[in-house]
């Protein structure tokens, strides 16, 4: 059985006449006829019964009926679907988030990526580094990857900038600092600093010496941690205090303090992905990403 012989058979049932069905069709009644004969051989029973002034039904083609409409159906409904999934309004698409990022664009984009792509399915994993996440990519794992700019990384990997974040200080609240408006970097040279991992596992850990450095010095000791939630957690547990992108003050944790530093120290965030092979679905997701993260 062809669809064309479904299409066919339906048109005769709901007109009744030949002439109806096949100038509905835009077929020559001819062509109807043989086509539904055909449709009748391949079933080995006869669907209509014919006379020069009706046309019906018989009960295999009554029983026809409903199995065709449904074919029909199923049909229609999947082209919808791969209309909608060539429009990238349906499908799964991975992101894969710095850890620094987790905490106030995460939660951002799974809101608006809801509102306007309801069909899409995110998979959303936070708390992670920039090469985990370009290893993902060039792997697979992950179709987008929100990171921080500014490092190397592998040429197939496309990377937009996204915002410009002020580095702020987190203290613990009983730090004798803690209580000023804002604070600048020479006042924590002698302070213990927590920081992301180093030997190229996180960008973060080269920009916090770096912005050390500028602020002519060096930090007395280092605790390093993997996940920024952790950083903050061993901030308060007095383990020394942390530099981190602003928007890591929307995580909020009993016991710390964030300050503004008075220079003017920044990190870039940036959208991730490999260059020409993403879906449909992936590129409106990074659409929404874009227009709701970028400043």
């Amino acid at each position: 059985m062809e669809l064309r012989h479904v299409r066919y058979f339906l048109a005769l049932v709901e007109e009744c006449h030949f002439g109806r069905a096949a100038q509905r069709l835009h077929v020559a009644q001819s062509a109807l006829s043989q086509q539904l004969k055909q449709l009748e051989r391949q079933l080995g029973t006869p669907l209509f019964t014919r006379s020069t002034r009706r046309v019906e039904l018989t009960e295999a083609g009554h029983h026809l009926v409903p199995h065709a409409r449904s074919i029909l159906t199923e049909v229609e409904r999947a082209e919808d679907q791969m209309a909608l999934l060539a429009a990238g309004r349906v499908g799964r698409v991975s992101i894969g988030f710095v850890g620094t990022a987790t905490y106030d664009v995460l939660p951002r984009i799974a809101r608006t990526v809801r509102a306007q792509l309801p069909g899409v399915s995110l998979e959303l994993r936070g708390e992670l580094l920039n090469p985990e996440l370009v290893e993902g990519l060039l792997q697979g794992t992950y179709d987008l990857a929100l990171l921080r700019t500014g490092t190397p990384v592998d040429a197939a990997v496309e990377v937009t900038t996204l915002r410009s974040e002020r580095l702020v200080a987190v203290l613990p609240t009983a730090h004798p600092l803690a209580g000023r408006q804002d604070i600048a970097l020479a006042a924590l040279a002698d302070e213990a600093i927590v920081v992301h991992p180093s030997r190229d596992r996180s960008s973060m850990h080269g920009r916090v010496l770096a912005a050390c450095a500028r602020a002519g010095f060096e930090p007395s000791a280092l605790v390093e941690v993997g996940e920024t939630a952790t950083m903050v957690v061993f901030v308060a547990a007095g383990h020394g205090v942390a530099l981190v992108p602003e928007s890591v003050q929307s995580l909020r944790v009993d016991g710390v303090t964030y300050l503004p530093l008075v220079e003017n120290e920044t990190v870039d965030l940036g959208l991730a992905r490999l260059a020409g092979r993403n879906s449909p679905a992936a590129d409106q997701v990074a659409a929404v990403i874009e227009a709701s993260v970028r400043h």
